[in-house]
């Protein structure tokens, strides 16, 4: 069920986290949505896709319920084989009946005029503990090497069960926010009232060679303020961030941002400042802005002249609300402006001066509290890995008779190429009785 959520969550187009700092966040990038897909799937389609969630999947009701149910049926499983490890480690059988070292058998092996000292010396030459036992005349040996490497499969599922709690603790308490701030302006990280309330500020967004269409870096000094203190001050640039305040901020774009002045007719500022164009059109840069006091809005489309100048086409419009609940667009008189110039577009009653071109700079604002388990989980399952394919147990029995004839059976993990090291073992076991004779000669 995971997978198939997975799957839906990588093919259909997710809303950004921001989305749900307020209704009207998530109506506009609702509407984006729509405009994308209505035409190939249909409006009622696409409603019920948001209904069923499935634009936001991976914080869905749905995900959250198969994350929980996995949680759940791991450590079930965890706990169902935990006392089956501990037993297959602790119960050790030194002493084993005849058959089980009949030479028909795999994995055995038989020789003569070898002693008990001999055997264990070996067995701990390749690392293998040693247990001995004699009962009525007959010696047993017994060597176990990496006893109890069963048990990393708990730090495996450990890890398993951590991943999935780093996600939902990165569900329900992280925050990931794009910020999209103008040279020189200020913005919030949360929703105004928050507790501790971030603030960021763009004190300078410089990219050397974006005159000529190839920038080689681009860098914001980025500063946070919290509670209206400065806490943190950096210069960012990709792959380089700034962490403050249990945020991380990440420079991840940049784009223009052409700064304007609106007035009324008596001259009094309706609105100044740069307008960040972070949407394109007909592969222009693009954006609205909706002009304060008044029930007008003006698209902005940026172009340059023969010259290489920056012009700004100002399209005014005005939304009308019709009967059936539906909105009407008129468009009103557009003027094109050189940088320094003003106009009053035709049908509106103020005037819209653009005073040159800025920059915004894209900032990602995250918070990931299920970072540091998600890192501990990684350790745990590398680490379970690690040990159950790298340190494969393995155990050796020997009985040797009172007539000196030793029998060996040997077992190991799947993990463990029984052939070479059984081989090498017995090769050592036969060298040390050749030593020990030529020794007694």
């Amino acid at each position: 069920m995971l997978a198939l959520f997975a799957v839906v969550g990588m093919t259909l187009k997710q809303l950004p986290g921001f989305a749900f700092r307020s209704a009207t966040d998530y109506a506009n990038e609702m509407g984006k949505l729509h405009a994308e897909y209505d035409p190939v799937l249909g409006v009622g389609v696409v409603n019920a896709l948001e209904r069923l969630q499935l634009f936001h999947v991976f914080t869905s009701t749905w995900f959250s319920v198969g994350l929980a149910v996995l949680i759940v049926s791991i450590i079930a499983c965890t706990i169902d084989r935990t006392p089956r490890l501990w037993r297959a480690g602790a119960d050790i059988r030194v002493v084993q009946p005849e058959p089980f070292f009949d030479p028909r058998l795999p994995d055995r092996a038989a020789l003569d005029g070898v002693d008990a000292a001999t055997v264990a010396a070996t067995l701990r030459r390749h690392r293998y503990r040693v247990r001995q036992a004699e009962v009525d005349g007959v010696t047993f040996l017994y060597g176990d090497r990496n006893r109890w490497t069963k048990l990393a499969t708990l730090l495996t599922h450990a890890g398993l069960v951590l991943f999935l709690v780093a996600a939902a603790a990165t569900s329900a308490l992280g925050d990931d926010q794009a910020l999209v701030v103008a040279n020189g302006d200020s913005l919030t990280v949360q929703p105004i009232g928050t507790p501790g309330l971030l603030l960021v500020k763009n004190l300078g967004f410089s990219a050397p060679g974006l005159d000529t269409g190839h920038p080689s870096d681009f860098t914001t000094h980025l500063a946070v303020y919290q509670d209206g203190r400065k806490i943190a001050d950096k210069v960012i640039r990709v792959n380089d961030p700034l962490e403050a305040a249990g945020y991380t901020f990440h420079q991840n774009g940049f784009g223009p941002a052409p700064v304007l002045v609106i007035r009324d007719k008596a001259g009094k500022p309706l609105w100044s400042g740069a307008v960040p164009m972070t949407d394109t059109v007909t592969g222009l840069p693009f954006a609205q802005l909706a002009v304060p006091g008044r029930d007008v809005g003006l698209q902005l489309v940026l172009q340059k002249d023969t010259s290489g100048a920056g012009v700004l086409l100002v399209l005014p419009f005005r939304g009308t609300l019709n009967a059936d609940g539906t909105t009407k667009t008129v468009g009103l008189g557009p003027v094109a402006l050189s940088q320094g110039q003003t106009a009053v577009p035709g049908g509106t009653d103020f005037s819209v001066a653009f005073t040159g071109v800025s920059q915004y700079t894209l900032v990602i604002a995250k918070k990931d509290p299920g970072a540091p388990i998600a890192w501990l989980a990684f350790l745990l399952l590398i680490l379970g890995l690690l040990i159950t394919f790298w340190m494969p147990r393995r155990r050796i029995w020997g009985r040797l008779s009172a007539e000196g004839r030793l029998a060996l059976t040997v077992k190991a993990d799947r993990y463990v190429d029984v052939g070479r090291e059984f081989g090498r073992f017995l090769d050592d076991l036969v060298a040390a009785r050749g030593a020990a004779r030529r020794g007694g000669a």
